[in-house]
């Protein structure tokens, strides 16, 4: 059951501002699938008669006036501006924002003013707090239509008359819309805004900054997700409590300013953690040094202690001093900073560098990207942080081919192991309870990037409302990966071999102890990988002298963790081969399988790949196998190959499990989606989420995928979204202390007959390289060089 929303005008909203109802009017476009952008029709609400207001110009789309008006560049691979030559009254202005570009610095400002000015009362605005402010993503053809027309490379077709001597298509795209997730402190309730920007953009032009409030709404029975404020507020309540106090200083602990305290959601276990009440179950640590700040304080974890938090009012609900456990002692090697590593750093490590003389390979325009033959555009949310959109192949002669249509890591579930408490509720939903983008680092070259970098900053509201900035939140580069392709044909000696590169678009963002960078790497045969790399320091519990706890590892004298497993969720809305306006992709399950005995297979060796077309939506609820090399292809039905067959795009898995608790655990109420690797669905805007949008202290069963597949909606010739769910089981090692290095989960998207043959064979050869500082060094091992021309 989905939370309940109200669609009358809500006592936080002036009646004036809100309307009745939620649901956001933008107008519809009809855009037929063709191949040629000249082609395109609208509905008669977008024809235009070449007058457009004020208002309109600052979302006026299109190049420069010269074009049009047989200008110096009008002979340009345009080849259509001479359709536009004598046209009068049609006003060209450029077109600041793609439909698909994340919200400026200005447009969040005026989306938070907007609804703070809408407040019923004085009380009603002080007490709104800004929970994320993101881009309410317009349909698909106004996408389409912006792609096709007012935002090239895509189209060379800019405008083209409805009919002989008829009005021409107008030169504007809707408003952009923002949505809003506001919280009351005043009234502990939760709102949704939808804004649109008449004006935003205007400033740079003298204007003014405008938004208009489309639709508020009070969504019941809900909490949204925390905020780095109320972390800071929790910590300083639970500190400034004298009972709290008091327990520490049984455990030896005085001086408050070493207390840590990281305040996790409560989840949903018992009536009392329903979302009538904002909640936080915090887990308390404790460093050992005053004057060190980067000590490592998950060293000594305090046990026992048991905190129940009110958020809204920032008081102590409940507090019970359970159990007494010595805080474990010092560990000498708990520390990470160059100067407590004993025995000091290594000093064999010679200087590595990654240059590139003549720049980088990509190109970028605002957030398009263009890389050898990838293009795609980049977004970013407080939930998902990096968004990949609108990604495609230039394949040659067959042209501008799209993959998929928007790709993200929507979710990810730590659930832990160990059935003690406080450790049992440790089962975080990252993105939903926090948000994977608000908690995005500003990247440092040279450290968390090598080579010629392209940062992309990102802008987000605070609590209070404000903007803020993230520097260099998102980061894309190029790396060589190594060999692409090679042969050497025995009988002469003679190889082509040809170097992989890729480029690699990531944030990396820390969630209370973990660190997890995300990963989009594009490569030059057409494959895309998503990978996740985890890091960071393990949660710790402490034990009693002579206490054993199966259900984790000990990792220094007193200290232990447990054994946990992490969980993402990618969701893909592939769009394979897909013109703008098709639906015509299907899922098909491929298992490779032994044939049985028979005629056929006399020498009992033969096996193949066995296909079953996934038709529905409960039908598509799989997992993967790894004994039959399980795998997924998304076919475009209407497309075909050479020899063929039906175009294509697999989802190869890889390391991959399923939740290891029992089905009654109550983590799974929240993250039944858990229960399979795979989902499959037909496109619906609205589903965005897995376990809903808001999974903090959710007590509803099943919300999110669960519920919305058993509407059993038709994937056949449809607009499908993969909902890939893949996990790792860690259980901790010594060595993953006292900062767990790198490890490296995530699949592929793979081409399977997309197309006609490699599209990496094209591929220049590199030029064979001899390090001259390394020539002396090869004469003295009396290493002959290979011959050139043999590599």
């Amino acid at each position: 059951m989905a939370p309940k929303r109200e669609t009358t005008t809500p006592a936080c909203c002036n009646a004036a501002a809100a309307v009745a109802r939620p649901e956001v009017e933008v107008q519809k476009l009809t855009i037929q699938p063709q191949a040629a952008a000249g082609d395109l029709s609208l509905s008669p609400d977008w024809i235009g008669n070449g007058d457009i207001t004020e208002e309109q110009q600052d979302h006026t789309i299109g190049i420069s006036p010269e074009v049009y008006a047989g200008g110096k560049d009008a002979g340009t691979p345009t080849g259509r501006s001479t359709s536009m030559k004598n046209s009068a009254g049609l006003l060209f202005q450029s077109q600041h924002n793609h439909p698909l570009d994340p919200l400026s610095s200005a447009e969040i400002q005026v989306a938070t003013e907007t609804v703070r000015a809408a407040g019923a009362s004085a009380e009603i605005r002080d007490g709104m707090r800004f929970i994320e402010v993101v881009l309410l993503e317009p349909e698909k053809d106004v996408v389409a239509l912006a792609d096709a027309y007012f935002f090239p490379p895509y189209q060379p077709t800019l405008v083209t008359p409805r009919a002989e001597g008829g009005a021409l298509l107008p030169l504007h795209l809707p408003f952009r819309l923002a949505r809003l997730t506001v919280y009351n402190v005043c009234n502990n309730e939760t709102t949704t805004w939808i804004v649109e920007f008449t004006k935003v953009d205007a400033v740079t032009r003298g204007g003014q900054h405008r938004g208009k409030v489309k639709s508020c709404e009070v969504v019941h029975d809900v909490q949204p997700s925390m905020d780095a404020e109320e972390y800071a507020l929790c910590e300083a309540t639970i500190k400034a409590f004298g009972p709290f106090k008091e327990a520490m200083k049984k455990r030896g602990v005085e001086n408050m300013e070493l207390v840590m305290v990281d305040p996790w959601c409560s989840g949903y276990y018992e009536e009392k953690d329903a979302p009538r009440r904002r909640l936080a179950r915090p887990l308390v640590f404790c460093r050992t040094e005053s004057d060190c700040l980067m000590e490592n304080g998950y060293a000594r974890p305090v046990e026992g202690i048991y905190v129940l938090v009110d958020l809204q009012n920032m008081k102590i609900l409940e507090f019970e001093d359970r159990r007494f456990v010595p805080l474990p002692p010092p560990d000498p090697l708990r520390n990470y900073t160059p100067s407590h590593i004993r025995g000091g750093m290594r000093s064999d490590i010679k200087p590595l560098q990654i240059i590139q003389p003549e720049g980088p390979s990509f190109c970028i325009n605002g957030y398009h990207v263009e890389w050898q033959k990838w293009n795609f555009r980049i977004g970013f949310t407080p939930k998902e942080g990096l968004v990949i959109h609108s990604v495609a192949y230039d394949d040659g002669s067959r042209g501008r081919r799209s993959v998929a249509y928007r790709l993200s890591f929507v979710e990810m579930v730590v659930p832990y192991g160990d059935p003690m408490d406080p450790h049992y509720r440790k089962n975080a939903f990252d993105a939903g309870e926090d948000g994977l983008g608000k908690n995005a680092h500003s990247l440092k070259r040279g450290c968390d990037c090598l080579g010629y970098i392209q940062y992309f900053d990102a802008y987000l509201t605070n609590y209070r409302g404000s903007v803020e900035k993230i520097e260099n939140a998102i980061c894309m580069h190029e790396e060589d990966h190594g060999i692409l392709w090679k042969h050497q044909d025995w009988r002469s000696g003679f190889s082509e071999v040809r170097r992989s590169r890729r480029l690699t678009v990531s944030f990396i963002c820390t969630v209370a102890n973990y660190e997890y960078g995300f990963y989009w790497h594009f490569y030059q045969d057409g494959k895309i990988e998503a990978e996740v790399r985890l890091t960071g320091i393990l949660s710790s519990g402490a034990l009693k002298a002579g206490e054993i706890r199966k259900h984790g590892t000990v990792i220094a004298p007193g200290l232990y963790a447990p054994v946990h497993q992490h969980f993402f969720v990618a969701r893909m809305n592939m769009a394979v081969d897909c013109k703008p306006g098709e639906a015509s992709n299907q899922i098909v399950e491929v298992d490779v399988v032994p044939e049985g005995p028979g005629p056929e297979n006399p020498n009992y060796n033969a096996f193949y790949a066995k296909e079953s077309v996934l038709r529905s939506e409960m039908q598509a609820q799989r997992d993967c196998n790894a004994l039959s090399a399980r795998h997924w292809v998304i076919r475009n039905t209407r497309t075909s190959n050479r020899v063929g067959h039906l175009t294509g795009y697999k989802l190869v898995p890889g390391t991959n499990c399923l939740p290891l608790v029992d089905s009654k655990a109550m983590i799974l109420r929240r993250a039944g989606f858990l229960n399979h690797n795979l989902w499959v669905t037909q496109y619906n805007p609205n589903e965005q989420f897995p376990g809903g949008e808001f999974p903090n202290q959710s007590p509803r069963v099943g919300e999110g995928l669960p519920t919305w597949v058993k509407q059993d909606r038709n994937l056949d010739e449809a607009d499908l979204v993969l909902w890939y769910v893949f996990g790792v089981t860690h259980v901790p090692r010594l060595e993953d202390w006292p900062v767990m290095p790198v490890e490296r989960i995530g699949f592929s998207l793979v081409p399977d007959g997309f197309f006609s043959c490699s599209p990496a064979i094209d591929v220049p050869p590199s030029e064979h390289q001899v390090d001259v500082s390394s020539k002396a060094s090869l004469q003295t091992l009396n290493i002959r060089p290979v011959a050139a021309s043999k590599l």
